[in-house]
């Protein structure tokens, strides 16, 4: 990757970390500690994967970076939400996340619970709030958002998965619980610039759309396969979380279902189509291309 690209995805995360700062409230406004978790669970760090996703994704269809702010801030805030939950004793009961405690021990239960909570509907209200977006794509992107996250996305794929712990799944299964727990926020990611590309002056066409579709699809599945190589082959402090939990807690993987190399190599098989996908986008869409490799090739 260029040193171009590297300024670039530095500059966008330097951007939605700061939309996020500005809208969640600060750490001083009553409820003082709920304030406090909230910001320590979505400011603490991370990759911000969905947000990349957002602005190349966004930089790839025409779209104009102040309409992607708003997305990108709320995706990333889902996603905060969902680990604060993850993490709880109720759930899979984790100490450390991105190399420093979870919220629920860095507070309590009960803040951990509040915090995320408040994150979701934090989110939708950033959407809603957001100047730079006419008022019918507001409608379309909370839509597409909220349907990624709710029972038949992200949060329907936590309950499978929790469901699932000490069961052998089949293969069909594993890839839709993986395609709704990880997947389908990642996915919207990609279809939320997709979105507004099409609404807007960029016109986006049904094919255009569509291979957008499928490489979201496609780089949500491999993204959770590699994490789940990661707990297997990873280590607690490179990863910033406990390595070895999948197994401790008995969960299907597709390393423990079908083993490491063919996890491997699915993983690399899903990486090779996402490429194709984007063949007619041409140079604009070399960031995504960079972000596919990157997720496939991470080592936390």
């Amino acid at each position: 990757m260029s040193d171009t690209f590297e300024s670039r995805l530095k500059y966008y995360r330097q951007r939605v970390e700061s939309y996020i700062d500005g809208v969640v409230p600060e750490a001083g406004t009553v409820p003082e500690q709920l304030h406090q978790a909230m910001r320590y669970a979505v400011l603490n760090g991370g990759k911000r994967i969905r947000p990349l996703l957002v602005y190349a994704a966004g930089e790839c269809l025409g779209v104009q970076v102040e309409q992607l702010d708003p997305p990108a801030a709320a995706i990333e805030m889902i996603h905060a939400f969902s680990l604060v939950h993850d993490d709880l004793p109720a759930m899979d009961d984790d100490d450390l996340r991105r190399g420093k405690p979870t919220v629920h021990r860095e507070f309590n239960e009960a803040t951990a619970i509040l915090a995320g909570d408040a994150l979701l509907p934090l989110a939708f209200s950033t959407i809603s709030d957001a100047n730079s977006i006419p008022d019918r794509e507001k409608v379309a992107l909370a839509s597409l958002i909220a349907k990624a996250s709710g029972s038949l996305g992200m949060t329907g794929g936590q309950a499978i998965d929790l469901a699932a712990e000490g069961l052998a799944l089949s293969g069909d299964d594993l890839e839709r619980m993986h395609n709704l727990k990880t997947g389908a926020l990642i996915h919207a990611s990609v279809m939320s610039s997709a979105c507004l590309a099409r609404r807007a002056d960029a016109g986006l066409d049904n094919d255009a759309a569509s291979a957008m579709d499928r490489f979201g699809r496609e780089i949500g599945l491999a993204f959770q396969i590699r994490d789940d190589l990661l707990d297997v082959e990873g280590n607690t402090e490179t990863l910033g979380k406990m390595a070895g939990a999948d197994a401790l807690h008995d969960k299907a993987t597709w390393p423990s279902i079908f083993g490491v190399e063919e996890a491997r190599r699915y993983c690399d098989e899903l990486l090779v189509s996402a490429h194709g996908r984007l063949e007619g986008f041409g140079d604009a869409a070399r960031p995504l291309h960079w972000l596919a490799d990157y997720i496939v090739a991470r080592a936390h």
